[in-house]
């Protein structure tokens, strides 16, 4: 009997969301906190954790893989389901490896490790089609196989990392599963390599200087987070250093650091955050050194980068994730595009290259700030953006006689407002692609254009977060006719 090394607890907030009741709850076995139970792990589920049923009761066990059996102490019993503490991998999956983080059982950024990579992109194509079919009731729909990643590992362009001295010691990296207690990190495998590098300098610059860590709990301290940028295709790279006050002594020093040990160090940027907040980042950046922005390009496309904006964190993934969707927009350069949470504007820019128009919209003001630079940019006058609520905005287009031919949906996890979605349908688009990164929610608006007179035509998952539950997924629809 091999023992597993993976004793990882489960992501709560996002799971319990997912997990479906069974027909006999816990209660009625008198399952009790820390009995043992052996089973078999038929799935995964939401949150990258082993699914099984043990007396007709789902039980949801971090670390076990499908395929596999088990033997669990029951950890939390909630009224329809349990979530087990793997004890012992009593028969191991075939498509079990050996993670590559030595940090991996205690950090909270990867769930997947354990799992082969071919693994992981047939798992998420499942965690795709279980989710339309249980939450959405479609029936009979295709999902293609997942697009892969090239690099699997050392992908992210994007670190944001929390800085923490409990325990008197320098911690920075990423918080324990559930917590905020942060799990010391000096080589992030998911990170681009030149992040590790500036946590690095900046946890050297700390030391030298003696510059304190952010505790939360008694709101003293200095440094709160360290974020880096990384511009895969131009090289180019940024420093932000969120503080929680104004004035931090050494930063010339620095930024000397910086550029003597990191190669494209463009920007260093100080962020002021002195609320006591989970939001990483505050509103006031300063400009250290170098610029206010970096440059990154996806595809033919380049695009300016602040500390505050909005880019997929996986460059190389993000122009297959896009091309995708305008081969699924399948524009012939006559159709008027609307894109719904436009962001910086990076799909509708995408878009407006074979459309004749193409119209952003975002809430957030600094993103359509960035949008508009971002058209400039790359010379394209067909792109407009619009600052407002997609909620309020689209059913004005609609109401003031706007036809577009296709719309374009990239919501938050959340999903879309039932009232956007009744928008789309009243302006009856020819098409609708739908970029999701949340399967549940992906599945529930998928449900409402399905019965509201679009039929789904392809399903395509598209692995963008390598080794970890996530997964986006880019839907064509089509206006019955």
């Amino acid at each position: 009997m091999a023992k597993t090394t993976n004793h990882k607890k489960a992501n709560k907030n996002q799971s319990e969301q997912n997990r479906s009741g069974s027909p006999k709850a816990a209660s009625s076995f008198s399952v009790q906190k820390g009995q043992e139970m052996e089973l078999t792990v038929t799935g995964l589920g939401s949150a990258g954790e082993g699914v099984g049923r043990f007396k007709d009761i789902a039980v949801f066990v971090p670390g076990a893989l499908p395929g596999e059996t088990v033997r669990a102490a029951a950890a939390f019993i909630k009224k329809s389901f349990i979530v087990g503490k793997l004890q012992e991998i009593i028969t191991a999956s075939p498509d079990r490896v050996e993670p590559v983080c030595p940090v991996y059982e205690a950090c909270g950024g990867c769930q997947l490790q354990h799992l082969s990579y071919e693994a992981e992109l047939k798992e998420k194509r499942e965690q795709v089609k279980a989710a339309l079919e249980r939450i959405g009731h479609l029936r009979d729909i295709h999902v293609a196989p997942t697009i892969g990643s090239d690099q699997p590992l050392y992908y992210r362009n994007k670190m944001q990392f929390p800085v923490s001295g409990k325990r008197g010691k320098l911690q920075i990296g990423c918080f324990a599963l559930n917590t905020h207690n942060v799990i010391d990190v000096t080589d992030c495998c998911i990170q681009k390599k030149k992040n590790n590098a500036i946590a690095a300098v900046v946890r050297k610059w700390m030391k030298q200087f003696k510059i304190l860590p952010y505790d939360e709990d008694k709101g003293t301290g200095t440094v709160r987070h360290i974020m880096g940028r990384v511009g895969v295709h131009t090289g180019e790279i940024m420093v932000c250093l969120v503080t929680a006050r104004d004035t931090v002594p050494h930063l010339k020093e620095l930024v000397q650091m910086l550029k003597a040990e990191i190669p494209g160090v463009k920007s260093v940027v100080q962020n002021v955050n002195k609320r006591s907040t989970n939001v990483i980042l505050g509103e006031k950046t300063r400009l250290i050194a170098g610029n206010p922005t970096i440059k990154d390009k996806i595809g033919p496309l380049k695009f300016n980068i602040s500390a505050q904006s909005f880019f997929q964190v996986n460059s190389e993934q993000a122009e297959k994730l896009y091309n995708t969707a305008l081969d699924f927009a399948n524009l012939k350069g006559k159709e008027t595009v609307v894109d719904l949470y436009c962001g910086t504007g990076t799909i509708t820019l995408f878009m407006a290259q074979k459309a004749k128009r193409a119209l952003g919209i975002e809430i957030v003001p600094s993103a359509i700030r960035d949008a508009k630079k971002n058209a400039q940019a790359n010379h394209i006058e067909n792109a407009d953006f619009l600052l407002g609520d997609a909620a309020v905005e689209m059913p004005k287009l609609a109401a003031g006689g706007l036809r577009p031919d296709v719309v374009i949906l990239d919501p938050p996890r959340a999903g879309c407002e039932e009232r956007v979605l009744a928008a789309i349908v009243k302006v009856k688009p020819e098409r609708v692609v739908y970029v999701s990164c949340n399967p549940a929610t992906l599945a529930r608006d998928l449900a409402y254009l399905h019965e509201h007179g679009f039929s789904i035509d392809r399903v395509q998952p598209c692995d963008m977060f390598s080794r970890t539950h996530h997964v986006e997924t880019v839907v064509k629809l089509t206006r019955k006719k």
